[in-house]
């Protein structure tokens, strides 16, 4: 049974244009909320689901953020899937708290990604931290999304599904030509390399997340830097690299994909200067170390 609600979930969330990680966060919170009520979600009254909302909130002490995918996930299941019209389902919410991100100086940045061992992982923190991708934009990264001629990257169904495009550095384009001839993958820029390592040529999926993940936090252990430190940070830290070099905040609005200028905003802590050359600012700023690989 549980199979047929897990198809008819996954049939509403691509209806409603839902990205891959929401996807698997809202079917995450599902499963979540079953395993711990021990029966399947169309037996789940809306009393347990109470009391599983304030355990999680209060026993368990989930953020902020947490609570937030687990309160959509579950809210956006029992509403289109079982069609449940709970007064619980309308009244739910988690108030987004409001913390400063972990932001890197560009010697912090340039210092981490050097000291990855593997050009496949390097090459990615690069383009992660250069073009301010999010952790997904940049693994789902084919090779027409490359831009050379006019130096920009088109990130496909960014969050919210938004395509936008993103300044591409010299740098940065030249380090990924170099990794991309080492595998040569008609469709991705990050291919999934396999056990072997060799796979990469006739690989159909991209790296996966796990990888990358695993690489920043053994060179954050080798550094014994002891910052909370993730793949997005690198994001943060473009965005305030940016500011502080006076990069226009609208600008920067467009390129990190915020539908509001508010999601923004918190960045102006640093800077409230503005320049509109961007493109020539970012040249200059992500070029990083001579390219050793090459």
């Amino acid at each position: 049974m549980m199979k047929d609600y897990y198809q008819k979930s996954m049939r509403a969330l691509q209806l409603a244009g839902m990205s891959e990680p929401t996807q698997k966060g809202y079917t995450r919170s599902v499963r979540m909320l079953v395993d711990f009520c021990g029966k399947t979600p169309d037996l789940i009254s809306e009393q347990e689901l109470q009391d599983y909302f304030l355990h999680r909130k209060n026993v368990d002490k989930w953020a902020a953020a947490t609570m937030r995918i687990c309160y959509s996930g579950i809210k956006f299941f029992f509403i289109n899937v079982l069609k449940r019209d709970w007064h619980t389902l309308k009244l739910i919410y988690a108030k987004r708290e409001q913390t400063l991100p972990t932001v890197l100086s560009v010697k912090e940045v340039w210092n981490i990604i050097n000291a990855v061992n593997t050009i496949q992982n390097k090459t990615y923190l690069t383009a992660v931290y250069t073009c301010g991708l999010r952790l997904h934009e940049a693994l789902f990264l084919q090779v027409t999304d490359i831009d050379a001629q006019r130096m920009r990257i088109h990130v496909h169904r960014g969050k919210g599904a938004k395509d936008r495009y993103v300044p591409l550095p010299k740098s940065t384009l030249h380090i990924l030509r170099i990794y991309w001839k080492r595998h040569r993958n008609p469709l991705w820029i990050f291919p999934r390399l396999g056990r072997s390592g060799l796979e990469g040529p006739k690989a159909t999926r991209p790296m996966a997340k796990a990888s990358v993940q695993g690489a920043l936090r053994r060179v954050l252990k080798q550094l014994n830097i002891k910052k909370r430190i993730s793949i997005h940070t690198l994001r943060h830290s473009y965005a305030t690299h940016l500011l502080e070099a006076g990069v226009n905040i609208r600008r920067i609005q467009q390129y990190l994909g915020h539908s509001s200028l508010n999601s923004t905003m918190i960045y102006l802590h640093l800077t409230t200067q503005g320049h509109e050359n961007a493109y020539d600012i970012i040249n200059s700023l992500m070029k990083g170390d001579d390219h050793e690989n090459e």
